[in-house]
């Protein structure tokens, strides 16, 4: 056990240590808390050597693109990725800022150009805006939702020019059966959002009050996208 983890040398992981820890594997809290779940068999908020190792291997699979269950246990992959930055933005440690944007200059463009189209206030769209485009991708809506919650990466309820373009792009790989990972790669991480946050708590990361009342908090993005989904999908 690391003792970054194990801070009473006691052989087992109390749920709160565990989540700070895992935290910094950069994957959402929706995905840690399946994996949480899946790890804690006995769900006593508590996991022993055995169980933090399988937690461990759970986040190698979400990080990697694997579907988060027990069966992707047993599935080659590289060992699970942590950063001690305390900035979800650097999702891939320092070294994310030297890495091209993985949205091509073309790309952007049309991406730009859908973006413009859809009126955006101030910069933003908002979640209503955005969903008529993702349904329109004819995708299932648990993948549509994680389109959502990886590009909204500052957690606003909104997609920027930027954001928009990541949810874009993720969009057309899903359309070409590839998956959509779990976590946002250090490469899709747009350059404008690489900047490190040395302020603790800075502003991107807390909704202002105002857009608090107006989104109450980030979108449930399956919630909104399964609400008015027509059932003749």
């Amino acid at each position: 056990f690391s003792p970054q983890v194990d801070s009473a040398n006691a052989g087992r992981v109390l749920a709160s240590d565990a989540a700070v820890f895992l935290k910094k594997s950069g994957l959402t809290d929706l995905v840690l808390g399946k994996i949480w779940d899946l790890a804690d068999t006995d769900g006593k908020g508590i996991l022993n050597k055995q169980e933090f190792f399988v937690a461990l291997r759970l986040v190698a699979c979400a990080q990697n693109g694997l579907d988060v269950s027990l069966s992707s246990l047993n599935l080659p992959v590289p060992p699970p990725r942590f950063t001690d930055t305390s900035s979800p933005l650097l999702l891939s440690g320092t070294a994310s800022s030297d890495v091209p944007w993985a949205v091509k200059l073309e790309d952007k463009a049309k991406y730009d150009a859908i973006f413009d189209s859809l009126n955006p206030v101030n910069g933003l769209l908002s979640g209503d805006k955005v969903k008529p485009v993702l349904l329109n991708s004819k995708l299932p809506v648990d993948i549509l939702g994680r389109v959502w919650e990886l590009s909204d990466i500052d957690r606003d309820g909104m997609l920027d020019r930027d954001e928009f373009a990541v949810a874009m792009f993720l969009v057309y790989c899903a359309l070409e059966k590839e998956p959509v990972p779990m976590s946002l790669p250090a490469a899709l991480v747009p350059p404008s959002k690489r900047k490190p946050i040395s302020v603790p708590g800075a502003m991107p990361l807390i909704p202002s009050s105002t857009s608090t009342k107006e989104s109450h908090q980030p979108l449930p993005p399956v919630g909104i996208l399964a609400a008015k989904t027509p059932l003749t999908q």
